[in-house]
């Protein structure tokens, strides 16, 4: 490629810290390092005219676990672990609401429901509801879960809904553009439309080669999530997750973030309009892909559901559909909940396998993915 002097100098030379993705965890960790390194040079390299993966892609869920999904996490987990899980995915909540304010991410606490299919379903999940209440008190000092009657009118379900209290919704792109503007504001140089394909240490550098340019950087942190397995050896499996939105709907009466299937679906409201995505357990295999893209088998089943369950009575129409890329473990791996974050070699470092819960998460992980370079 023809680069010139001018930006040769600017952009690839005395590159202190090279971030690869500008999504929620790449953002928060240029956050942080700037924190923590002022004059730095940082550097973030997005392969996407947008960020790419999840993060403005995701359905804007401030969800940090539903009821069934805590109790199937006790299954494979130790109670102190599941504690850790909610308690980590809280406190990223928090950070992502107090570094960017409510109001710029138009975040909202309508709480969150989850529709049960069948009354032994339900039954199940009500005999442990005290348990999983008592667990999380430390951390919330009230009964997260309680029940609702069926005040939205959905069909198909049980006539009572399973509630978490503290669940909330934000805007995703919203959220995007303010981490976004932080960091450029703090002078962290972003480029779009490029792809590091490798990387080679060399002594205390490390050799980034991409699709446009190869230059050296003194660490490289990657944050490329659902992504991560391009670059690196962690146990990540790509999970795409199929999305849909209606056009405005007159009175919509329909407010909150709502799980259905134990999480396999999930819907809001926003705009007068409801965002609906999932059915990736329709077909886990074609789902575990780091393409986009779309399958007749996901989005007849996401419009039925509409049709049938969520919008009985209602006429609609579909005006949007898209799909986005997440990181999760794989469910035979001890501790596949938890993201990655740790030093690969001398110089580089990573932050990957968010599980999908980024928006809960992001935050702290790239935060925490930072700090690496301190301890």
């Amino acid at each position: 490629m023809n680069y010139s002097y001018w930006e040769l100098k600017e952009w690839f030379t005395n590159v202190d810290f090279t971030i690869v993705g500008s999504g929620i965890v790449g953002l928060n960790c240029a956050l942080q390092l700037k924190k923590q390194h002022p004059k730095a040079n940082i550097l973030i390299l997005e392969k996407g005219m947008l960020p790419q993966g999840a993060s403005t892609k995701n359905a804007g869920f401030a969800c940090f676990g539903s009821l069934s999904e805590i109790i199937d996490d006790l299954k494979s987990h130790t109670t102190e672990e599941v504690f850790n899980l909610v308690d980590k995915r809280w406190k990223g909540l928090q950070l992502l609401r107090n570094n960017l304010g409510d109001k710029n991410i138009h975040f909202q606490q309508n709480k969150g429901f989850e529709l049960c299919e069948n009354e032994a379903f339900f039954e199940d999940c009500i005999s442990k509801k005290n348990e999983i209440n008592q667990l999380l008190k430390p951390i919330f000092n009230a009964d997260v879960f309680s029940t609702s009657e069926n005040i939205f009118r959905f069909q198909k379900i049980h006539n009572q809904y399973l509630v978490n209290n503290f669940e909330g919704q934000i805007d995703t792109g919203k959220m995007a553009f303010e981490l976004l503007h932080k960091v450029q504001k703090l002078g962290v140089k972003i480029l779009n439309n490029i792809s590091v394909k490798a990387f080679t240490e060399i002594g205390n550098n490390v050799e980034v080669k991409t699709d446009k340019i190869t230059f050296k950087t003194g660490k490289l942190l990657i944050a490329t999530n659902g992504f991560a397995n391009n670059l690196l050896e962690e146990k990540v499996k790509p999970a795409r997750a199929q999305v849909l939105i209606t056009k405005p709907i007159k009175n919509l009466h329909i407010k909150g973030t709502f799980h259905l299937d134990k999480g396999y679906y999930y819907f809001r409201n926003i705009d007068n309009r409801i965002l609906f995505g999932g059915g990736r357990n329709l077909d886990f295999k074609t789902e575990e892909t780091s393409l986009f893209g779309k399958t007749d088998i996901i989005q007849n089943k996401l419009e039925s559901i509409l049709k049938e369950t969520i919008l009985p009575n209602t006429d609609f129409e579909i005006a949007h559909r898209w799909s986005g890329i997440m990181g999760v473990g794989f469910k035979n791996l001890k501790g596949q909940k938890k993201a990655i974050v740790k030093q690969v070699s001398n110089n580089v470092f990573c932050g990957v396998r968010l599980g999908g819960m980024g928006v809960a998460i992001g935050s702290l992980v790239g935060k925490d993915l930072a700090n690496l370079l301190d301890e």
